[in-house]
């Protein structure tokens, strides 16, 4: 699997989760505050959008995961 892809998946599980511990209708339900982590992923993926810098896809990188273009060249 590719950082690009891995970054995508992370982003989304984090905003799943912090929806259902943030809203207050979820079993899961722990506090609204919670909802500022959604914001926080929302920004960074906003911000990604205009610089390309992911801090995600920097820590995946320095584990070893390989971008989608390094994988198709079999690197």
């Amino acid at each position: 699997m590719s950082t690009e892809q891995l970054v995508r998946i992370f982003a989304g599980a984090f905003i799943l989760l912090s929806l259902a511990f943030g809203v207050e209708g979820s079993p899961l339900f722990y506090s609204p505050h919670v909802l500022w982590f959604t914001v926080f992923v929302g920004a960074n993926l906003f911000q990604f959008g205009f610089s390309k810098w992911c801090l995600m896809e920097s820590i995946l990188r320095k584990a070893g995961v390989k971008t989608a273009v390094e994988l198709a060249r079999g690197k």
